[in-house]
């Protein structure tokens, strides 16, 4: 089990019409009504959840139309079998067919429709895709770890403070984990939000341009809260688990540039998507219930993400799963998530954590309609 870097890596990184006149009198038409703006839809199946977004853009943002999630956990099994297993992929093509119904009943015509890491790992991943596609109608396109680290970046952009010079996106899957370093110290901070969203044009860029953000180095790490809770699912003791989980986690990290410069940044901020940290969000907020608005752009600091989290290593197994903070859907994994982010809160620790409750669907949602020139980026 190898983290993915990009070949080369450690080396620098890529008309309106007036009124008619016929037979000597003037009549205005009748302006015709705005056209509907088109509907976009992105689907992310990956090692736990199948999750789609229906939206329409609006200004430099999107709408959401509609939404559909589902813990399907497609990647149980795949740590000790390498395949995809019968019932996994049973519920995976129920509901993938719920998504269809949804493309279906919204007339949704430009989509993208991709699969991650389980599939990226699984032996049989073709042979399911192309049964996914008889099955239920819907192509899936199995993406590498570079573009779903990329995309995750994208979805980030309007987090991004002005005043940031060096930002680390983290992503945490469910069975990998990606981690970008951007210098942005070239980017004016005016246009900062927007230079993060225009990279879904390409390979991230590692050359130091003026007006454009380097990337430094990322990583994909194939350890994600399914998989990492899997490795030790042999170990009884909780608290054991979880010390072994953090820093087994940290050794992974030795390949990536920024693990072995120990230089003070200033003007850093570290951006984390995942459900794992909304979740230490929505804990630290004290929620009874969940509120994305709340929890969506949350600053938090080292400090208090450990507390959080030394609150649920007290609870133990049995407090976690009746803690409705953390959810049951969420409980079994939510300690090898928290320890992926305690082992990353201890290299670098910050002041400055956004909480961003978006992730690769948005970058999806983001890169097509981008591409389509349906953003007025000039609203960011």
């Amino acid at each position: 089990m190898t983290p993915q870097r990009p070949a080369g890596a450690g080396t620098p990184l890529t008309p309106d019409h007036g009124p008619a006149h016929a037979a000597g009198r003037t009549s205005a038409k009748a302006p015709r009504p705005p056209k509907p703006a088109q509907l976009y839809a992105a689907l992310d199946l990956g090692t736990n959840s199948c999750r789609m977004l229906i939206a329409r853009p609006k200004g430099g943002q999107f709408e959401v139309v509609d939404s559909f999630s589902k813990a399907v956990e497609l990647g149980t099994g795949l740590e000790s079998s390498g395949l995809l297993s019968h019932r996994p992929m049973q519920r995976t093509l129920q509901a993938l067919r719920i998504c269809r119904s949804k493309l279906e009943r919204h007339d949704v015509r430009k989509m993208r429709l991709v699969a991650t890491e389980a599939c990226r790992r699984a032996r049989n991943s073709q042979d399911f895709i192309r049964r996914a596609q008889r099955e239920t109608g819907l192509r899936l396109d199995i993406i590498t770890a570079e573009e779903e680290a990329r995309l995750a970046v994208v979805s980030c952009a309007s987090l991004v403070a002005a005043d940031t010079e060096q930002l680390l996106v983290i992503d945490i899957g469910g069975g990998s984990t990606e981690l970008v370093w951007i210098d942005l110290s070239r980017v004016a901070p005016e246009g900062r939000r927007n230079a993060i969203l225009s990279m879904y044009k390409g390979a991230f860029n590692r050359d130091p341009l003026p007006d454009k953000p380097r990337v430094v180095d990322w990583i994909s790490v194939p350890l994600g809260v399914a998989t990492l809770k899997d490795y030790f699912a042999d170990v009884d003791d909780d608290a054991a688990r979880f010390a072994l989980m953090s820093w087994y986690f940290e050794e992974q990290l030795e390949a990536f540039t920024p693990y072995a410069d120990t230089t003070p940044h200033k003007a850093f901020q570290i951006i984390g998507t995942s459900g794992t940290i909304t979740t230490v969000a929505a804990s630290y907020l004290r929620l009874k219930r969940y509120d994305r608005n709340k929890v969506d752009g949350l600053v938090m600091n080292s400090t208090q993400v450990d507390s959080v989290i030394r609150e649920y290593l007290a609870l133990g197994p049995i407090g976690r799963r009746q803690d409705p903070r953390i959810g049951r859907e969420r409980h079994t994994q939510i300690m090898s998530g928290a320890a992926i982010l305690t082992a990353l809160m201890r290299v670098w620790p910050t002041e400055r954590m956004s909480v961003a409750d978006r992730g690769l669907r948005e970058g999806l949602l983001y890169a097509q309609m981008s591409g389509d020139g349906a953003l007025d980026l000039a609203q960011n």
